[in-house]
């Protein structure tokens, strides 16, 4: 064979057959085969399917101890009166709260990992769940939010892991469940008002005259939901005067107000990418040492100015006693708010600069004095001239430090859980999702501050022994 001559032509040119596999034999070799048709049966329970520290059993054992009563005596099927078995409440309400540390947020999802999912499954135990039972028990359970929220953050004070001593609130706008392109104005929402009157009234007409069995199936759905259009609409005409009345106390043209037709109870907010869209301002109160969050409520207005004494009320009612400082950022502190809590608690915020002297252009102006903003006004009250002369010590700006060290983690944590975008519609239903959030961003906080408040203490003794 005549050598090539280049980079490889020295090497020898392998010959075709030592390529080939030598047959030991004409039959066919015996392969091990996938066979994806078997039918398999495994013997396998679920609770051999988790590890004894999964976090599905934290949410099991605190969903345990909590107490469900008012759901359970809603129930109507009892002893030998006819209705089905009700699902278990614990069932439902412990896979609300794993799902929320999942960052999951929508009943369809959990309804098909209740099925597929070894945590969810375990949870579940056999009971079939479905997407309407988890979305009735999330939208029509605020007030048993609320009670377990107080009486979460009550079990971690009797322990001494909130101790009260420092409390920072903030807010975070969350994008509702509606379009930008939902807000309309006054005559728009009056003739869309209009026109869902009449496809209401047509769609009686024709559910009257058709006898078919699918037609009156098919119609009926149509009518609901137009029914239910027409309601939102006349929510926000109905909301429309307030959002007036804001645009006109801003210094606005009141015609410009919209109402969302999708979410009436939603306000066009400025979001952090500069935008507006229909949003809520989700408040969050936390506990500093042990970021701990200890009041929830949602507004729907766009600023914090005048959220700091409602949130102080709810604290001091939840566990009896107002914390000993209150830290907000700059949107909080007006005047008639740091009067309002004055002998309650000690506000840490940032005094806003002092303005410029005299002078009608910007040249005649005299610049402010260094550190004249701290020194008291004449128009202001005790408490507001105490507030200034405080955030003037090096004490209270270490102080102030804990507040983003505490209420944009917990911020941060609500949204890497899901919270970027709300599920519901309504004032009700949003400040009951912003309340399971809680409960379960609290659950973590006492699994590592009071797990014996959720295992009990055998338990915490034998996840010790086995660790």
């Amino acid at each position: 064979m005549q050598e090539e001559s280049g980079l490889f032509g020295q090497l020898p040119v392998p010959q075709a057959a030592a390529a080939q596999p030598v047959a030991v034999s004409g039959e066919q070799p015996r392969l091990l085969q996938p066979n994806r048709l078997q039918v398999e049966l495994r013997a396998s329970d679920l609770e051999s399917l988790l590890e004894q520290d999964h976090r599905a059993r934290l949410v099991w054992g605190y969903v345990e101890r909590q107490d469900l009563s008012a759901l359970l005596n809603a129930i109507k099927a009892r002893g030998a009166a006819p209705g089905r078995k009700a699902i278990d409440p614990r069932v439902l309400f412990a896979l609300w709260l794993y799902a929320t540390l999942d960052g999951v947020a929508s009943g369809r999802e959990i309804a098909r990992l209740s099925q597929e999912h070894d945590a969810y499954r375990w949870i579940c135990g056999g009971v079939s769940v479905n997407y309407h039972a988890l979305n009735d028990f999330r939208s029509t359970n605020e007030a048993l939010m609320d009670d377990l929220l107080t009486s979460n953050v009550a079990a971690l004070a009797a322990v001494g892991a909130v101790r009260l001593e420092r409390v920072a609130q903030d807010g975070m706008r969350v994008r509702a469940n509606a379009g930008a392109a939902s807000l309309r104005r006054k005559p728009r929402l009056q003739r869309h008002l209009a026109d869902a009157r009449e496809l209401v009234q047509t769609l009686k007409k024709q559910a009257k005259s058709d006898s078919g069995l699918a037609g009156r199936r098919a119609q009926t759905a149509q009518l609901r939901a137009a029914q239910q259009r027409e309601q939102r609409i006349a929510l926000a005409l109905d909301w429309l005067p307030e959002l007036e009345a804001a645009k006109r106390r801003n210094g606005d043209k009141p015609e410009q107000a919209r109402a969302s037709t999708t979410d009436a109870d939603a306000t066009n907010m400025k979001m952090a990418d500069g935008g507006f869209r229909p949003a809520y301002n989700v408040q969050l109160a936390s506990d500093c040492a042990s970021q701990v969050i200890v009041g929830v409520d949602v507004t729907t207005a766009g600023s914090d100015m005048g959220q700091m004494s409602p949130m102080v009320a709810q604290v001091e009612q939840r566990l009896g006693r107002a914390p000993e400082q209150w830290l907000v950022d700059g949107g909080f502190p007006a005047h008639a708010q740091i009067d309002a809590v004055a002998g309650k608690t000690e506000v840490y915020a940032p005094v806003p600069r002092a303005k410029p002297l005299r002078g009608k252009d910007k040249d005649d102006r005299d610049p402010p004095a260094p550190g004249s903003e701290f020194e008291p006004k004449p128009g202001d009250s005790q408490a507001v001239a105490q507030w200034r002369q405080r955030m003037n010590t090096d004490a209270a700006r270490e102080i102030y430090k804990e507040r983003a060290a505490t209420a944009e983690c917990v911020n941060t944590q609500a949204r890497n859980r899901g919270l970027q975008r709300l599920p519901v519609r309504g004032l009700a239903k949003v400040l009951g999702v912003a309340k399971l959030y809680a409960l379960a961003h609290n659950l973590m906080r006492m699994a590592a501050l009071a797990p014996r408040l959720i295992w009990g203490i055998s338990a915490c003794e034998t996840i010790a022994s086995t660790a």
